[in-house]
């Protein structure tokens, strides 16, 4: 092969360089056959002596191509008639073999010829892979993916060798195709119309999604077939009932007494420290996950923004298991699948890194369109992993489906009609990311309510990696779908009142001798509270009020979990001289209360009474403050109680409040009324106090992903070096 380089060299006039000049905009309507780029393909692979061509020649050169089929006249044809030194593009010498000899920005391996792969050298010098550089245009980037200059010339991959005209040409013009059929060398971008709305502007690649997403990749066959029985949870579910008072005196009724159900998830197998799915030894540790990322890439993700979405991304990539599946939808004014659902294998994980890389910022918000193709994508598939789930992130308000309203007046029914339907009773849920002051954090919030997600706001843009992994943290520790829990009152005299269980749906019969709460999936070591009415008749010694059972779906295992019921009996003495409350119900009332008093709050901000709102969240915090579990130093009532006081510091004016209030106080309420962490200001901080329903799992991720920050920051006063392709002269050895 090196030979045939050496020829190559040869039939180009050995030492000599070929200067490609660069062409000023306005010579592009010139000559339909001069491009206006310095960009040039070299291929070390050839049946015969190589031939050379550059993506800028004269009028008549590329004449003599398009009549011949082939170069004619080795170098001097190619030569321009007076090279200047602005002149740029591929040059050729006799140090060449050894300038090739340089990694590929993209896949990060080493260009250098015999290797079988054709390079590409754009119009700002940069070499790649001609493959590599192909799909991140494919993906709709349009720059150099090291120094980001915007490219007026894109390569591009031409048809399929089976379409091509018989005939034996090397290089055609610009549309051409290199070593029968291989690829086209380059496609001219086109010029963007001048419009004062740049969000409108469409993409420059078409949408070419199928109209059916049935192309997910098969599920792990190995991990289905080899499935251990001794795998999974651990234990089961844990039930537990508080009253609120153990002892009530036996001729005394109350229409009024309060039992908290108290539930908390398993830790599974392992879950702590294998982040994969197998063990490797082709057993599961946890139940493989589907994820659907849709990603707002609009203009405002420009910069900084889109660079810290791509590392989240990374960090997610390489966070999920080899029978975990990852499809991503990227949306601007219109949106698109990157790659159908595809298992995070080696091979997985490259590809799905090389397709986020390649992504770039420009046009409007269209959240509808985005969130109907990542819909679509869970509807269509073919195969089902147990677990599956969207993460939506978006920086801006919707420019097109829904028109924008503010405060607590919007509505946002067209989101609802676009959430994934599924057979059964089992809700996908939308976790749900609002990145900066200038997101609709109402629609976002409401997407995540009817979906049964959550909605966290990402304030800085440091955190949005921190934030991911606290949500895929979850997301990789399910350990219990479809939970029912149901009551069944003990006692002819004793009714049911009422059921808080916050965003979960409760009901109660008719005759309030029955209830029951859906609580959907669990993570590992999750824990939900709920507080059940009932009344107590009168009774002596003991009296048996009602009890508590539930039903679930382990994941992993496939099999239907029924726990054993429990009952809740209080005591009846004759006498009682101290009655005190528990604890564990007073903290959950607190918890109730301050979710109540943050949405009476933020509307009253909405309307306008910032000061009436400050001061509703100032008597929630002497009252939490000043109750059994706040004055025993509880700390979901010391993070209740900073977070209020976060919430009143956001309220101060009305720029605050519309900058990161609104956004702040939604986060809080989907926290609470979910009893599922959330992201917001410093939650994700390990030293934050506001860090309520955080599981092992996620502290686990969490720490992942600030140990890859913290190593990833670059030292003080870098020494920084310009990338080089080829040298400008040959270098002394």
């Amino acid at each position: 092969m090196e030979s045939r380089w050496r020829k190559a060299k040869m039939s180009l006039g050995l030492n000599l360089c070929v200067y490609v000049p660069r062409t000023l905009e306005g010579d592009e309507a010139s000559s339909p056959n001069t491009a206006s780029s310095t960009a040039a393909l070299v291929s070390p692979v050839a049946s015969s002596s190589s031939a050379a061509t550059s993506a800028n020649t004269t009028p008549t050169a590329a004449s003599a191509e398009q009549s011949n089929g082939k170069v004619k006249g080795g170098a001097a044809a190619l030569m321009p008639t007076t090279p200047t030194p602005t002149s740029a593009g591929l040059r050729l010498s006799k140090s060449g073999s050894k300038s090739f000899k340089k990694t590929c920005a993209i896949c990060l391996t080493t260009m250098k010829p015999g290797q079988g792969h054709a390079l590409f050298t754009a119009e700002c010098s940069h070499t790649f892979h001609f493959h590599c550089i192909a799909a991140n245009v494919k993906h709709g980037s349009n720059s150099c993916p090291v120094c980001r200059i915007k490219w007026k010339e894109l390569p591009f991959r031409g048809p399929l060798p089976a379409e091509l005209p018989q005939g034996n040409g090397r290089i055609n013009p610009i549309n051409g195709h290199l070593n029968g059929g291989q690829m086209t060398i380059v496609r001219p971008l086109p010029r963007a119309r001048s419009s004062g709305r740049l969000h409108h502007l469409t993409s420059l690649l078409p949408d070419t999604d199928p109209s059916i997403f049935n192309d997910d990749e098969p599920l792990d066959l190995l991990c289905e077939a080899t499935e251990d029985p001794q795998q999974g949870c651990s234990s089961t579910v844990d039930i537990k009932t508080y009253p609120e008072f153990t002892e009530i005196p036996e001729n005394v009724s109350e229409r009024n007494f309060t039992v908290l159900i108290h539930l908390k998830a398993p830790l599974a197998q392992n879950l702590c420290t294998h982040s994969s799915v197998g063990d490797g030894n082709g057993h599961k540790t946890r139940a493989p996950v589907d994820l659907i990322t849709v990603l707002d890439v609009s203009g405002s993700m420009a910069g900084t923004k889109l660079a810290l979405l791509k590392r989240a991304m990374g960090f997610v990539i390489q966070n999920l298991g080899s029978a975990d599946r990852l499809s991503v939808i990227a949306f601007s004014s219109s949106a698109r699948r990157l790659f159908p659902l595809r298992r995070m294998t080696e091979s997985g994980r490259q590809q799905s890194l090389l397709a986020v890389n390649s992504l770039t910022s420009n046009g409007g918000t269209n959240i509808a369109e985005g969130l109907r193709k990542g819909s679509k994508v869970i509807e269509d598939r073919q195969a089902k992993n147990p677990v599956c789930s969207i993460i939506l992130l978006s920086d801006g308000q919707d420019t097109y489906t829904v028109s924008p309203t503010a405060g607590v007046h919007k509505a946002a029914p067209e989101y609802c009609a676009l959430l994934p339907s599924t057979n059964g009773n089992q809700q996908v849920p939308v976790h749900v990311f609002g990145f900066g002051a200038d997101h609709d954090a109402v629609s976002l919030h409401s997407i995540s309510q009817t979906s049964g997600g959550t909605f966290s706001f990402i304030e800085t843009e440091a955190a949005i990696q921190d934030a991911f992994a606290q949500c895929i943290g979850g997301l990789l520790s399910v350990v219990a779908q479809g939970l029912h829990v149901k009551v069944e009152s003990l006692h002819p005299d004793v009714h049911f009142g009422s059921i808080r269980s916050g965003s979960y749906s409760s009901r109660i019969t008719d005759d309030k001798r029955n209830g029951s709460i859906d609580v959907g999936d669990l993570y590992a070591e999750e824990e939900r509270d709920f507080l059940v009415s009932v009344n107590v008749p009168p009774g002596y010694r003991e009296t048996s009020l009602f009890k508590v059972g539930c039903v679930y779906k382990d994941p992993l295992m496939k099999d239907t979990v029924n726990m054993a019921d429990v009952q809740v009996r209080i005591s009846r003495p004759a006498f009682v001289s101290v009655q005190s409350v528990s604890i564990e119900v007073d903290r959950q009332r607190n918890r109730l209360h301050a979710a109540e008093v943050m949405a009476e709050a933020r509307f009253s901000a909405e309307r306008g009474d910032l000061t009436n709102a400050v001061s509703l969240l100032e008597d929630c915090r002497r009252m939490i403050m000043g109750s059994a579990s706040g004055q025993s130093g509880d700390r979901l009532c010391q993070a209740l109680d900073a977070e209020l006081k976060e919430m009143q510091e956001r309220m101060a004016n009305r720029q605050r409040y519309e900058a990161s209030g609104r956004a702040y106080v939604l986060s809080g309420l989907s926290s609470h009324s979910w009893q599922r962490a959330t992201a917001r200001g410093d939650s994700t901080d390990s030293e934050s106090l506001i860090q309520a329903y955080q599981t092992s799992s996620m502290v686990d991720m969490l720490l992942r992903s600030q140990t890859m920050s913290r190593s990833s920051i670059p030292r003080q006063n870098p020494q920084m070096r310009h990338a080089k392709s080829f040298p400008a002269r040959p270098q002394p050895r």
